[in-house]
């Protein structure tokens, strides 16, 4: 039982003493006490009034007076107004810190088994900023999931087919006179991203030319001879045109190439893996039971869409005329396919923002062809990342590659490091090491400590402050524990722990160290990785006031001493549990 699940309690009963009245339960709340207050918890008595048929002020007294003569757990009370304040006894944070378990997992009542896709990229160019925030998210969201008790399955689907992928593919066959990653010594996903951006280059070329002979710019783009040949190709792909197709396995080959090596940098991964190109053929399947259904209708030139203006939304496309797949039909047939696949209570769609409606006519989609499983179905929406600089265009070339960002990250943690003189005494390979994890660190806990739904701007250098709300901060004081720990021989000795008085700023971590459960647990319900990012951050914080304004192994009082000492081991052991959740590594020195 808790510390407030136990004050309730007596709050209750001290109710039913002093008023011979019984609370509901669910109607007590116990909230903390505001920072200037005195005390820890409290209690709101304005609800108490009218049967306690006196001032919020002399109501609160009554009751502060019964609780500190009957409960074990108030030492002291104050009242302002109708808020009770209460002191806990110092007693009771020593147990509690004794008691507090470190594991970083939470399991709750009722699990679910849910799968979370992120990621999801295109195979005609390489992982870029945005994806880093995708990835990351994603993966942390899994992680706190599976820490809350659920079952997580971690997936992406993979772009691998469209009109897009054709562009790079014909970019190569028209400009690449046979070079190869392995030829030019370019990393595979970034080799293929360069053709794509090339394919924009003609593109654009043949746009202006035509424009220049009266086309509109919408004409131009759709007879321009790139865009129609690569039309002409996704065709061809679609009906099994060996050439096309063996064009197609060797491209993405070198994209897979190189993902995999991002994502071993990102440190992220999946259990499962979709294809687009294998998916869209079972949503061609359901588009064709929903015409039979009446949810989708044909028009005179083939093309299938579904109305859903009743709905305030509008028309969807959801079978272009020549009877090529879009977007929409692949996501309808890879949804229903993995709950063929896998008994799970949802899925969580990893997608920025600029997708909001598209979900919204997915799922409205599912539901009006008769899923029920729409319901478990939902879009985890971010915010766009920027750069100081303004936004990416992949086409134009202008995109910041995740690879670029990550080498840039640890670059930076590099110089850091050397300008405060901290690598003395470290060998070259332990130096890489640290400054490898102090950098990615930076770069997740920037992203992740931001609320998913707000677009952000990225700033490498403000993210590698080690002051402030930053990862290194973060890390820097939990190798200050492990400092503390190795210095000490090992863990601190509990046998020695006796009664003592903690000091204010004790109690504080004792209190944040108990709020563990409770932010992971907010985190999993709200899908958020900003509210464990904010607690680390917070833990930290409390950490380092503490570490300033107290002597640690210096302490005479032996007691004192190895509570001091306990304290930290188990403020490294929460911070290391929190980070790790946001996917970032936690070295033992700095």
């Amino acid at each position: 039982m808790t510390i407030e699940q136990e004050l309730a309690q007596d709050f209750i009963q001290a109710v039913q003493f002093c008023y011979q009245s019984e609370l509901n339960p669910k109607a007590v709340q116990v909230q903390k006490t505001k920072v200037e207050f005195v005390g820890q918890y409290t209690f709101v008595v304005f609800p108490l009034l009218k049967i306690s048929k006196k001032s919020p002020e002399a109501t609160a007294e009554e009751l502060g007076n019964h609780l500190k003569k009957s409960s074990k757990l108030v030492a002291d009370f104050n009242v302002v107004k109708g808020f009770l304040n209460l002191s806990i006894h110092p007693k009771v944070w020593l147990n509690n810190l004794l008691s507090l378990s470190a594991d970083k997992n939470q399991p709750i009542q009722d699990p679910k088994t849910v799968m979370v896709e992120y990621s999801s990229p295109n195979t005609n160019k390489p992982l870029h900023l945005g994806h880093i925030r995708n990835n990351f998210l994603g993966y942390a969201v899994a992680e706190i999931l599976k820490a809350n008790g659920h079952q997580v399955i971690k997936t992406q689907i993979i772009n691998d087919r469209g009109i897009h992928i054709c562009k790079s593919m014909l970019a190569w066959q028209k400009y690449a006179n046979g070079a190869t990653p392995e030829s030019t010594g370019i990393k595979g996903d970034h080799f293929v991203g360069d053709y794509y951006v090339l394919f924009d280059k003609h593109y654009k070329t043949e746009m202006d030319e035509l424009m220049q002979k009266g086309l509109t710019k919408e004409e131009a783009m759709q007879e321009a001879p790139l865009f129609k040949e690569a039309g002409l190709m996704l065709k061809a792909w679609e009906q099994g045109d060996k050439e096309v197709t063996k064009l197609w396995e060797t491209m993405n080959g070198w994209v897979y190439e190189g993902f995999e090596h991002t994502y071993k940098t990102m440190g992220v991964d999946f259990d499962q893996l979709y294809y687009e190109s294998d998916t869209y053929k079972l949503g061609k399947d359901i588009v064709e039971e929903g015409i039979q259904k009446g949810v989708f209708y044909k028009r005179e030139d083939g093309s299938v869409w579904c109305d859903l203006t009743a709905d305030g939304l509008d028309e969807k496309l959801v079978l272009r005329k020549d009877g090529t797949a879009v977007y929409m039909t692949q996501d309808i047939g890879t949804a229903i396919e993995r709950y063929r696949d896998h008994k799970i209570n949802g899925i969580i769609y990893t997608v920025g923002n600029e997708q909001d409606y598209h979900f919204k006519v997915l799922f409205l989609i599912l539901k009006k062809l008769g899923y029920d499983f729409h319901e478990g179905l939902f879009h985890l929406s971010y915010g766009m990342v920027d750069l100081p600089t303004g936004r990416m265009k992949t086409r134009e070339g202008t995109v910041v590659d995740a690879d670029d960002i990550m080498q840039e990250m640890v670059d930076t943690a590099t110089k850091a490091t050397e300008e405060k003189g901290k690598t003395e005494g470290f060998t070259p390979e332990e130096i890489h090491a640290i400054n490898t994890k102090v950098g990615l660190s930076a770069l997740k806990y920037f992203i992740l400590k931001v609320d998913p739904r707000k677009g952000m701007v990225f700033n490498p250098e403000e993210s590698i402050d080690f002051n402030g709300n930053t990862g290194p901060f973060i890390l820097f004081n939990y190798v200050r524990t492990k400092s503390i720990l190795a210095k000490n021989g090992g863990s601190a000795q509990l046998d020695l722990i006796s009664e003592v008085d903690l000091s204010e700023k004790e109690i504080e971590l004792v209190y944040k160290l108990m709020d563990y459960p409770k932010a992971l647990a907010l985190a999993a319900k709200e899908y958020s990785p900003a509210v464990m990012a904010n607690y680390c951050y917070d833990l930290a914080k409390d950490y380092s006031q503490f570490y300033a304004a107290s002597p640690i192994l210096n302490e005479e009082n032996e007691a004192l001493k190895q509570t001091r000492i306990l304290l930290s081991e188990k403020v490294g052991a929460v911070l290391k549990n929190g980070m790790e959740l946001l996917g970032c590594e936690m070295p033992e020195r700095m």
